[in-house]
């Protein structure tokens, strides 16, 4: 224990004297305005805005506050819901908006403003103008109109203004010609654009060029409507979205610095002239999720690239030369990758089409290889080409789709009897071109595992001769019925029951919990 001094103890008696009647003394009040906001920061605006009627102190504070997110004020995300519409207080809502950029500090600047609303195109824009004479850094905008509207000029030229995100719920709004927008946004890092109307303006190809936007970090394009041609060619570009953009025919990427792309629902299915190319030396991260499969496909200089899933979206089995061409450029300009996620479409493609395979470049840095599959019968070739072409692979996930057809889930009864099954076979006979892939496997992870004869004769193989294998966990599905509980400890047994490679593997059952 710290024992006091005299001269402690009498600064404490003093103090005490002189400060008998302050218990209210108010301290916080003596903050300096920026520790304040960002205590204010973590309330709701409104209860912000009430602060103000305690003293001119707190009423210069709500003036100046720098943070202005009127989301918060009215929660419901659907603007465009009648009742909203119609209710009065919702239209004053946004007249206190114009009330409280109106009324702020001339002298203090704005960090942000952020407001949802159903509002005419002149109200908007006078919203827009009075966030830009505060100097807003960020603008988070989302709004229905009564009708088309124009890009807000105001924001072109703004020397503040670093995130933009405009996002029209209906029904929508045109961009400005590219010769106006590129000369502006001289300091912007972000932008983020939902529902552009481009039916007149169909090619960007002169919008993100690499004099355009030079600080530009981050781009999300939602919901292009009309537009068929993209190139984006920012300089500083690290992070790039293209999401809903269902009449592309082309998209040309060459960006120095992109780090992270993600494609999702773009392409024209029904075009047989779409091509897609990217020059990415720094990505690490792609993710092309449900898109039409183009006509062509370029992917170079992804020479840094970490992690990539792929999904395709198809109307249809019977594919041309061209698109399987296609298939056969993207997955190989992949071949760098160190973790792998193919979805159903792209097993399925490499199962069916035993003519594109060889092409394809192996994956010699892949370390994580996760797929997506229904493993009938026809896709074992795919799945096992998947292994040759992954020869130093240490993680293997299998993520089995069960769509409960009956030839899925019946077990041959028969099976459980016989000392090797068809596919049994069919692994064995595959062993010398596995051998690089078996080598190196450490752990198995399957995902829906029914105990049926592909998913068996796979777990065994892998058991059977992978030399450095140590775990593999078998979650078997949650709607195997308990009736079958019996054929199930057979099945396991079986795998238990027979000589295994490695003397480190250890195996695991699990039930899903989904």
């Amino acid at each position: 224990m710290v024992m006091e001094t005299r001269s402690t103890k009498r600064k404490k008696l003093w103090f005490a004297s002189n400060h008998e009647g302050d218990n209210d003394l108010d301290r916080i009040t003596d903050l300096p305005d920026a520790i304040l906001h960002h205590i204010l920061l973590l309330l709701p605006l409104k209860s912000i805005a009430q602060t103000s009627v305690l003293s001119q102190r707190w009423r210069s504070l709500w003036s100046s506050f720098p943070d202005l997110d009127f989301n918060t004020m009215n929660p419901s995300k659907d603007i465009c819901s009648t009742p909203m519409l119609k209710s009065k207080r919702w239209w004053s809502s946004m007249d206190f908006i114009a009330n409280v950029l109106a009324l702020r500090d001339k002298h203090s600047d704005l960090r942000a403003l952020r407001f949802r609303a159903h509002l005419s195109f002149s109200h908007l824009n006078g919203l827009i103008r009075r966030a830009i004479r505060c100097n807003v850094q960020e603008l988070d905008v989302e709004v229905a109109t009564g009708d088309y509207f124009n890009f807000p000029r105001g924001v072109i030229m703004s020397e503040s203004l670093r995130v933009l995100k405009l996002r029209s719920r209906y029904p929508g709004f045109r961009l400005l010609p590219s010769s106006v927008m590129n000369i502006g946004f001289q300091s912007l890092h972000t932008l983020s654009l939902s529902l552009v109307i481009l039916y007149e303006q169909s090619s960007l190809l002169d919008l993100f060029t690499e004099s355009s936007f030079p600080c530009l970090k981050n781009l999300n394009l939602d919901a292009c409507f009309g537009m068929k041609h993209l190139k984006v060619c920012c300089r500083a570009l690290e992070d790039l979205t293209l999401e809903n953009c269902f009449q592309l025919n082309s998209l040309d990427i060459c960006c120095a610095k992109l780090e992270n792309l993600r494609v999702a629902s773009c392409f024209d299915a029904y075009s047989d002239k779409t091509w897609f190319k990217v020059s990415a030396p720094r990505l690490r991260s792609i993710s092309w999720e449900y898109n039409s499969i183009t006509a062509s496909s370029s992917l170079v200089n992804l020479t840094s690239l970490h992690k990539a899933s792929v999904g395709f979206s198809l109307l249809h089995e019977n594919l041309s030369v061209e698109k399987l061409q296609s298939v056969c450029n993207f997955l190989s300009g992949l071949s760098h990758v160190h973790s792998l996620t193919l979805e159903s479409q792209c097993v399925e493609i490499l199962s069916n089409k035993n003519d594109i395979i060889n092409l394809l470049h192996p994956f010699n840095n892949l370390k994580v290889l996760e797929l997506h599959t229904g493993f009938e019968k026809n896709n074992v070739p795919g799945l096992a080409f998947l292994f040759r072409s992954s020869p130093t692979l240490h993680t293997l996930i299998l993520k089995i789709i069960n769509d409960l057809k009956i030839e899925r889930r019946q077990w041959n009864r028969d099976l459980w009897d016989l000392s090797t099954s068809a596919e049994e076979q069919y692994w064995e006979s595959q062993l010398q071109t596995l051998r690089p892939f078996l080598d190196h496997l450490k752990v198995v992870k399957i995902h829906g595992f029914l105990e049926c004869e592909n998913e068996v004769s796979l777990a065994k193989f892998l058991l059977k001769h992978g030399k450095d294998l140590q775990e593999m966990t078998l979650c078997a599905a949650k709607f195997c019925n308990s009736k079958d509980s019996l054929r199930r400890q057979k099945v396991r047994s079986q795998i238990m029951g027979f000589s295994w490679a490695s003397s480190n593997a250890k195996i695991v059952f699990l039930l899903s919990s989904s």
